[in-house]
């Protein structure tokens, strides 16, 4: 398949490059229109409770979303802004689409009792198709805004999405701005030269392409979260990078020993396009793990991320290749290492590792368990506008009602379904789990409870709140939703389906491992060490943003929790990221290997030719990931924290000092098979003939 996919790319430059093109201008014109369809809607799982009564609410009681405005910053019983602010109320009731618009003078509780703040909010009528809501959502928003006072702000329900979705598309720009100059100045001072720099850019821009129009295309049949343009464009621009990068640190290796460009193509295409093949589909397989959760946030996340990955590697394989056909004539080959030894740091790194087995794993294996630490303790929540920067909008209105109103303010209620059918003592019971509990009436003889819960919308007060609802209602037909209801079922959810989601993921990963090396032991030994450095990217990220430790350093605040978006997105795209350089060294062990017979000096001579790449990959994807967090979005900042982290330890201790350090304890064990599974991978195990190696000889196990 190599094979055939290198011909088509060096037979045909023009026709590859032409196509990839058109497909260039699809992405950035098609694709960018997925940022109008973002949406916030994180927790909502098909199938749960907190999902049953919200439809049934919904079709019993159909009612329209609402937004806030908050006037401050002055004495709101001034004549001049009391005037001001009742034009603003009947103009915004006029508009289409608004169904009521209370007097915040004449309505208890809408003015701070400090007399510097007051409360506007519009409901929309029920019923509103998108294209409406925005339309009223638009013209209410601005008619507040021109009320004249220091503070005007407008935000919550659908607005709160789109200024979310504003913010992500503001925060892919500065990140390419910020990551894309640094990117192409660290790979010129890898390569030396402009032309071999430039190349894996025009990848990357691939990428970001694919990456926008994966999102649209998904957008067609299901909802996207305001979290997936930034992690689907770091993820396709890094990747993107990291294939580039492999294929033509290969490409100049080639070049070394033949003059004729397509021959060099060919024999990379062979070599380093079997890793990026392989390193695609364990990446790729990583990210299926998420779509055994019911949550549409967590399986549309997985399939465009996946979709992104799957972009790349072909860009890779068919788009790269075409590219040195055209220009690769200009590359000069790579210097020839002196005393015939290649990477000698990081040779003399493996040699120290492999020596000193034992200490290097009494030593680095408790440091990262020490990192890990905070992971017991994790814990996840929906998160409101504290989530934002400072400066925007949403943010700062949750900052001017926390400043000037009681604690609660704005607190969205668990909302209790009674359906018919509930007795009246089973209705008193639940009303007296909250003061002021607030009933009303629905059509055919159901009702509507409404408590308010002490603390934050998704706090342990309100989730507590709910489970005791869930116990008090015995078997009577009651149902509840709301805020803290969504997040109750998104933790269940995710306790019930995470093993499956583990072993769908590992049972891929040792399959493709297999596939790649023939070996039983090396998947096992990879996935354990991936794991622990996994765990101690996490446990930062918990001991950061969860407990507040060095948080303002990246402009947030510890909110006593993550955002239930970070972990899962965390630990799928970072286990897919390892296996990816774990492919990297695995494919100059086993080359090496087969050229020599010798399984202790393989290990040295693989990580001596890939630890260079696997450096300068992890560094590229670090920038471009550490790009992202200056946008200020915490559940994005805790993202690129995780993958940071995750990236940097993993391609340095774990790589570097682990790998090796476990390859020599188990010696020629490490290639083990048992005798069916080892002629099973020779009969059929995927790979392609390597230019200048032999057929494989060496034992495939002991």
């Amino acid at each position: 398949m190599l094979t055939a996919l290198a011909r088509t790319a060096t037979r045909r430059p023009l026709t590859v490059m032409l196509l990839w093109g058109l497909f260039l201008l699809l992405g950035f014109g098609l694709g960018t229109g997925v940022f109008a369809r973002l949406s916030d809607n994180v927790p909502e799982v098909p199938g749960t409770e907190s999902e049953s009564a919200a439809r049934y609410l919904e079709e019993m009681d159909p009612a329209g979303s609402s937004v806030t405005g908050v006037v401050a910053g002055t004495p709101v019983a001034d004549a001049g802004l009391r005037a001001e602010v009742e034009r603003a109320v009947a103009d915004v009731r006029e508009v289409a689409g608004v169904a009521a618009v209370p007097d915040p003078y004449a309505t208890p509780g809408m003015i701070a009792e400090d007399g510097h703040a007051l409360i506007v909010p519009v409901t929309l009528e029920g019923g509103l198709d998108d294209d409406a809501e925005e339309r009223t959502l638009d013209a209410a928003a601005e008619r507040i805004r021109e009320i004249d006072a220091p503070d005007v702000h407008v935000s919550g329900g659908p607005l709160l999405g789109l200024q979310m979705g504003e913010r992500a598309q503001q925060d892919v720009q500065n990140a390419e701005l910020i990551s894309l100059p640094v990117v192409l100045a660290l790979l010129l001072v890898v390569f030396g030269g402009l032309r071999s720099a430039l190349l894996p850019l025009v990848v990357a821009v691939s990428g970001i392409a694919g990456a926008f129009l994966a999102l649209f295309l998904f957008s067609e049949v299901t909802d996207i979260s305001v979290y997936a343009i930034q992690v689907t464009t770091m993820l396709g621009l890094g990747l993107a990078v990291d294939y580039a990068l492999l294929m033509l640190v290969r490409f100049r290796e080639e070049r070394r020993t033949t003059e004729d460009v397509v021959e060099a193509v060919h024999r990379t295409v062979a070599a380093a396009g079997r890793t990026v093949l392989f390193s695609g589909l364990t990446v790729a397989v990583s990210l299926t793990g998420l779509l055994v959760f019911p949550s549409v946030f967590l399986r549309s996340m997985g399939l465009a991320v996946a979709a992104v990955v799957v972009i790349d590697m072909l860009a890779a394989l068919t788009l790269l290749p075409a590219l040195l056909v055209r220009f690769g004539g200009r590359i000069p080959p790579a210097k020839t290492p002196r005393n015939g030894e290649e990477g000698r740091f990081f040779a003399r790194v493996a040699r120290f590792a492999a020596r000193r087995k034992v200490a290097v794993l009494a030593v680095t294996v408790p440091v990262l368990l020490v990192l890990a630490l905070p992971v017991p303790g994790m814990r996840i929540a929906v998160g409101d506008a504290r989530q934002l920067p400072a400066d925007s909008e949403a943010r700062q209105l949750q900052d001017t009602v926390a400043a000037h109103f009681p604690p609660g303010t704005g607190v969205s209620p668990v909302v209790v379904v009674a359906r018919p059918g509930t007795d009246d003592a089973t209705a008193d019971r639940i009303r007296a789990l909250g003061p002021g509990a607030t009933t009303r009436e629905l059509p055919g003889g159901g009702a509507v409870i409404e408590i308010r819960p002490p603390g934050e919308a998704d706090g342990a007060e309100a989730t507590a709140l709910v489970e005791r609802v869930r116990e008090v209602r015995g078997d009577a037909p009651v149902e509840v939703t709301g805020t803290a209801a969504r997040l109750v079922d998104f933790r269940e959810m995710l306790a019930e389906r995470a093993p499956w989601a583990a072993l769908t993921v590992l049972a891929g990963i040792v399959v493709l491992l297999f596939a790649f090396t023939g070996s039983v032991l090396l998947p096992l030994r990879t996935v354990v060490t991936t794991l622990l450095s996994l765990a101690a990217a996490l446990g930062v990220v918990v001991w950061v943003f969860q407990d507040g430790h060095l948080a303002g350093l990246l402009g947030a605040e510890g909110l006593g929790a993550l955002s239930l978006t970070a972990p899962p997105l965390i630990v799928a795209i970072a286990f897919g990221l390892a296996m990816d350089y774990e492919l990297f060294i695995l494919a100059r062990m086993r080359e090496a290997r087969l050229r020599s017979g010798d399984d202790q000096e393989a290990v040295v001579t693989g990580l001596s030719r890939s630890g260079r790449v696997v450096t300068c990959a992890a560094l590229l994807l670090a920038v471009v990931f550490a790009a992202f967090m200056t946008g200020g979005f915490s559940p994005i900042l805790q993202i690129g924290l995780g993958l940071t982290l995750a990236v940097l330890i993993d391609a340095t201790v774990v790589r570097m000092l682990l790998v090796p350090a476990t390859m020599a304890l188990l010696g020629r064990h490490a290639w083990w098979a048992p005798r069916p599974l080892r002629r099973a991978h020779e009969r059929f195990g995927v790979r392609e003939e390597q230019p200048g190696l032999p057929r494989e000889k060496v034992p495939s196990g002991v």
